[in-house]
């Protein structure tokens, strides 16, 4: 008898986690709003960082082609922390969600979000984590190619300064560690080797984004008094800064051309003002859509095959950087 009654209790317990599972995997299928032919609605799952100017436009333009798309989409708070993202994205999970799109806290920890992301799909968008974190059709990125961004900065250089065999450079990163400040520094480097141009280097440092940082770095270079043809920043806050304390301090800004990153408004405006050069745009409305459209292919069809930008191995997807100068800067404020 009381074996009898043990295997009773044991097919139960069996049958109460099989159906569990059903119901959690039910629910992952049919949450959220329509999603086209297939049949199969989309639910998805955004988190990021706390929002700064580039951050807003891609979640607004996230919110905006998912409700164009029929894709279900909720925003979790803005993240402090590796901990807080992985806790959303848990939760996420237990809530019935079908895939995660991700702007990491620290593309480092991409195996942590993974793992706590379970069997769904995750999309990391503007924020690559190195490749051996990605997969085809599970993890995957939709960004702009960061290495694009330096090689524009330093065509335009190079050409306004009219192809010279050598040239003076300061550079302004973002934080040293992070990918696209990498990416964008060692593209403008290589770019003129291959091309044949010795490159002195006459400042190179970390401004962290930062524009009051940055007017301070040039108040170093300036006080080195070593020559400088160009100033390459990282992004446009820097360059802004850098072009304001030149401009403050007698500098020809026609004749030593700062160049950034992003095209913001300010960037601009500064662009306008006669004050910076070149900068290089990073659609945010662009990534936000491709996001969407793969997220929803991945959730419906099981793969991203067939949309714009996708590269041969099948894990990133590219939204192309735009090169804005003073001709065109009005266009994009």
């Amino acid at each position: 008898m009381r074996a009898n009654n043990y295997l009773k209790k044991l097919t139960i317990l069996l049958l109460t986690v099989v159906l569990g599972i059903g119901m959690m995997f039910s629910g992952c299928g049919s949450s959220g709003g329509s999603s086209g032919g297939s049949g199969k609605s989309v639910k998805v799952f955004y988190t990021a960082p706390p929002d700064d100017d580039f951050k807003l436009l891609l979640k607004q333009a996230l919110q905006e082609n998912a409700a164009a798309e029929g894709v279900t989409f909720d925003i979790g708070e803005g993240c402090a922390s590796v901990n807080e993202q992985v806790a959303q994205i848990r939760q996420a999970v237990s809530s019935g969600y079908n895939a995660i799109i991700c702007l990491p806290v620290d593309r480092s920890t991409a195996l942590q979000l993974e793992v706590a992301a379970g069997n769904l799909p995750i999309i990391y968008v503007n924020g690559a984590p190195d490749e051996e974190f990605l997969e085809k059709d599970k993890y995957m990125v939709v960004s702009s190619y960061e290495q694009d961004a330096g090689t524009y900065q330093a065509e335009y250089v190079w050409n306004a300064l009219g192809k010279p065999s050598s040239i003076n450079v300061v550079m302004l990163r973002g934080p040293l560690t992070h990918n696209a400040a990498i990416a964008r520094s060692v593209a403008v480097y290589r770019y003129f080797k291959e091309n044949g141009v010795t490159v002195n280097i006459t400042f190179d440092d970390s401004a962290s984004w930062d524009e009051g940082i940055a007017k301070d770095m040039m108040a170093i270079v300036e006080k080195t008094k070593q020559p400088f043809d160009a100033v390459f920043c990282n992004n446009d806050s820097m360059a802004v800064g850098a072009a304001d304390y030149l401009a403050s301090h007698g500098y020809d800004l026609d004749k030593i051309p700062v160049v950034g990153v992003d095209a913001t408004v300010g960037g601009c405006q500064s662009m306008v003002d006669g004050k910076m050069q070149f900068s290089v745009f990073q659609s945010a409305t662009g990534q936000g859509l491709m996001a969407i459209k793969c997220v929803k292919a991945l959730v419906t069809k099981g793969t991203a095959e067939g949309l714009d930008g996708l590269t041969d191995d099948g894990i990133y997807i590219w939204v192309p950087f735009e090169k804005v100068d003073r001709s065109n800067a009005k266009n994009y404020m």
